[in-house]
């Protein structure tokens, strides 16, 4: 997964970088994924130590932060594509309660057949996406504003139209079995669908990413916008891509929320977006863009997920987690660049 990570001005050198299979210990320590999954396993193995008399390293204790990463995770790979391609969706704290609502008012209210209910929330998530992506496409206006606007927007009308369709601000849905068996339930012991939607996930981003020619052009994108214009890429059609793959991930993240728990609610969830950057963040990927792997994600995630929710099977205060993961945050913005510039001439001193 090295040939990944690798970051360059055009998309020439990221061709070129892609297509050595040859180890190297330089590019296996320039790979984001490497400083996470470091970051991961002391975390794992401090909360695993602290953590042992309390049953944390049991199915239901690894379940419990693993179900959590899960959820975040959906949302935090696509999330880092983008800023992997120099952008950032923040709506989608807003998407998400848009998508269950959505479900839940049209299969659970009004008794419509729940593939319908689903995709129409799907088609919400992909509406919005497009919509952030063609904004900042065609306007000069960053990313950021657009999707906070948006972030707003989305969240004012989604607690609006409950009202006017429902007369309230959350609902109950009651799913049939074959969407709780799919979307809803628990295997093996405590472990939610959504964990084993979230793996699929992750194989079909890694594909995406390394071995589709479009996984080297959002590489490019975040290098240099202008070298992959002149490179032939299509920079437009690209970020609505990636938006809208960001927004239907949410929706869907939304409609098994909504299944697992029978329940929605129209409230801007502001904590999934802290919780995704973080991830990202975590997880190796660069600020400004061009830099980060699939697996550093999900490593961000994890760690993460042990962190807010593992700490309740150890003895430490609970309060703390907010200090350990702004700490961590702290750290891994600071490392990260850090570390792969550090790597970086290692691997060029070595080739001398």
């Amino acid at each position: 997964m090295t040939d990944t990570t690798s970051t360059g001005s055009t998309g020439t050198s990221l061709s070129s970088t892609s297509t050595s299979t040859s180890f190297s210990l330089g590019a296996l320590m320039r790979s984001p994924a490497a400083g996470a999954f470091m970051g991961f396993t002391l975390v794992f193995v401090v909360f695993a130590i602290f953590g042992f008399q309390r049953n944390f390293l049991s199915i239901g204790g690894v379940s419990t932060w693993v179900n959590f990463a899960s959820t975040v995770g959906m949302i935090a790979i696509p999330v880092g594509f983008l800023m992997i391609a120099g952008e950032l969706d923040i709506s989608t704290g807003a998407v998400l309660p848009a998508s269950s609502m959505t479900v839940a008012i049209i299969s659970g209210v009004y008794g419509y057949p729940m593939m319908i209910g689903i995709a129409a929330a799907l088609g919400v998530g992909a509406m919005i996406g497009f919509i952030n992506g063609y904004i900042v496409t065609r306007t000069q206006v960053p990313s950021f504003i657009v999707t906070l606007a948006t972030l707003f927007a989305v969240a004012g009308l989604t607690l609006s139209l409950s009202i006017v369709f429902i007369n309230t601000t959350q609902t109950f849905i009651e799913s049939p079995e074959w969407a709780k068996s799919l979307f809803g339930g628990r295997i093996l012991g405590g472990f939610r669908s959504s964990v084993f939607w979230w793996i699929a996930m992750i194989a079909g981003f890694i594909f995406f990413l390394l071995y589709s020619p479009k996984g080297s052009w959002v590489f490019a994108l975040g290098g240099d916008e202008e070298s992959a214009r002149n490179a032939g890429i299509p920079v437009r059609r690209l970020k609505i891509g990636l938006f809208m793959l960001c927004s239907t991930c949410t929706a869907f993240a939304g409609v098994l929320q909504t299944i697992q728990f029978n329940a929605a609610t129209s409230q801007a969830n502001f904590g999934m977006i802290f919780n995704t950057i973080i991830a990202v963040v975590v997880g190796g990927v660069l600020l400004t863009g061009g830099f980060g792997t699939v697996m550093g994600i999900v490593f961000g995630t994890l760690t993460l997920g042990v962190v807010q929710q593992g700490i309740g099977y150890t003895e430490i205060d609970r309060n703390l987690s907010f200090l350990i993961i702004g700490v961590m945050l702290l750290i891994a913005v600071l490392m990260n660049d850090t570390f792969r510039n550090l790597a970086t001439s290692w691997s060029t001193k070595k080739k001398k």
